[in-house]
């Protein structure tokens, strides 16, 4: 269940329903037999944050750390940091719901099977297992459910804002500073609040000094994270996992040259707050050898004049002329074939990847030997016959570094508008934070309106 927790409590995607409700009772009412109630700790906009949310919440990333609860904050800071992380869920919701975005049914029953391939149960298993720890299996598919809708907010921030020119790749690949390989990194972020002040600023400086002070002091980088750190991934200890150097923010790659694995960066000052980042380990870039095919197909496609049964049947018959009487494949296809790509070349396909004509006939042709013909084979287009004429691998390093660079221009360009989309968010929504012990000063000074609240790096 720790993969579990880790791939979807730890992101706090949804509160959980009421797993165990808070105890509410006046000293009056304790042991008058009266049943506990639920309270409201927070408004975001037209929705709550009811305390039952807040504790499960909670509660699963203690049982997430159970093995080492050492690396967990003091509880207040750690019900205000999952609070934290709650309202911004329920803001992202309710944006994601105002857009019109819809997760389906069969998209979560998708999300379902693909945890339990990665935790290698089938559904059924991971069911129990959801139940088994203490969750309602209702409560884990409302989390799938609500992180696919925030993964498609993201896309629709990110379609519009960003693209990707060959002139950029050029200049990115071409760059003194262009490093190839990859980084594995985890970071502290001590973000500041947009339209931050002076003080505000200082603040954040002064904790990211006593975060670093601590690490230095002895405190493993982790629990460090989970203490100091206000990003999305503090509580899965900062792990921003391997990443190409190219995907590294340019203004922080000297610092990372500089740090051998282990070692930690002193404070990074960046657009969005301040910054401790540690090289867990480094990876050499290695040159990029592809697979490819050489192979040609018929193809028998029904028609009005030709019924799904005697496509099947016509290609069946070409297969037999073809394997048993030696007839010419090229012939057959250039008279036979309603590929209109292919026919005329006798069928050839030319050279190409595996995934390059779809994933059934790629499937297909790595599944040959060499001139090997294959059975007639079905897919939404007709009745295939494939010969595997060749295999070779092919350097496509050239190739695989301009897509990486692509990517990694579109991935940095996308988290920025994101990181800014949640900013402004953050900065215009209206969230007030009803429970006293969990209002920072800024909400107490403010009789608890609070409106303001750390943004999300």
């Amino acid at each position: 269940m720790k993969q579990i927790f880790a791939l979807f409590l730890l992101t706090i995607v949804s509160a959980i329903p009421s797993l165990a409700q808070a105890q509410l009772l006046s000293p009056q009412d304790a042991g008058s037999g009266l049943q506990p109630i639920d309270r409201i700790v927070a408004v975001v906009e037209d929705d709550v944050i009811l305390q039952s949310e807040l504790n499960d919440a909670v509660a699963a990333i203690q049982q997430q750390y159970a093995s080492q609860p050492g690396q967990l904050p003091p509880i207040d800071v750690l019900r205000r940091q999952v609070l934290d992380r709650l309202v911004l869920m329920k803001l992202q919701l309710q944006r994601a719901d105002d857009q019109g975005i819809r997760v389906s049914d069969a998209e979560v029953d998708q999300a379902v099977q693909n945890v339990a391939a990665q935790n290698k149960m089938s559904p059924d298993q991971l069911r129990a297992a959801v139940e088994q720890s203490g969750l309602s299996y209702a409560s884990f598919r409302q989390q799938l459910h609500d992180q696919l809708v925030v993964q498609k907010l993201h896309q629709n921030v990110v379609r519009d804002s960003v693209s990707v020119t060959n002139s950029e790749i050029d200049n990115l690949l071409n760059s003194p500073s262009y490093k190839a390989g990859e980084v594995h990194l985890a970071h502290i972020q001590i973000s500041i609040p947009s339209g931050a002040t002076a003080a505000d600023i200082q603040a954040a400086q002064n904790k990211a000094e006593q975060a670093l002070a601590a690490i230095k002091g002895g405190m493993n980088f982790k629990a460090a994270t989970i203490r100091f750190s206000d990003a999305p991934d503090a509580l899965d200890g900062g792990d921003l996992g391997w990443r190409r150097i190219d995907e590294v923010p340019p203004a922080f790659v000297d610092t990372i040259d500089s740090l051998k694995p282990g070692e930690v960066s002193g404070i990074l000052h960046g657009p969005t707050g301040f910054h401790i980042i540690q090289l867990i380990g480094t990876r050499a870039p290695s040159k990029q050898m592809v697979p490819e095919f050489h192979a040609r197909q018929i193809l028998i496609r029904p028609s009005e004049l030709l019924s799904p049964t005697q496509a099947q049947q016509k290609a069946q018959d070409l297969y037999n002329r073809i394997v048993n009487k030696h007839e010419d494949f090229a012939k057959l296809a250039k008279d036979n074939s309603n590929d209109d790509t292919t026919a005329n070349a006798g069928g050839d396909m030319g050279w190409f990847q595996q995934g390059d004509w779809g994933s059934l006939i790629g499937q297909k042709v790595a599944d040959l030997k060499d001139n090997e013909i294959s059975q007639p084979f079905q897919s939404e287009a007709g009745w295939h016959i494939l010969q595997r004429l060749g295999t070779r691998n092919t350097d496509m390093t050239t190739e695989v570094a301009r897509d990486q660079a692509r990517q990694a221009i579109g991935n940095r360009k996308a988290d920025q508008a994101y990181d800014d989309f949640l900013r402004q968010l953050r900065s215009d929504a209206y969230v007030k934070i009803l429970a006293p012990e969990l209002q920072e000063p800024t909400d107490t000074d403010n009789g608890g309106a609070g409106i303001k609240a750390s943004p999300s790096p």
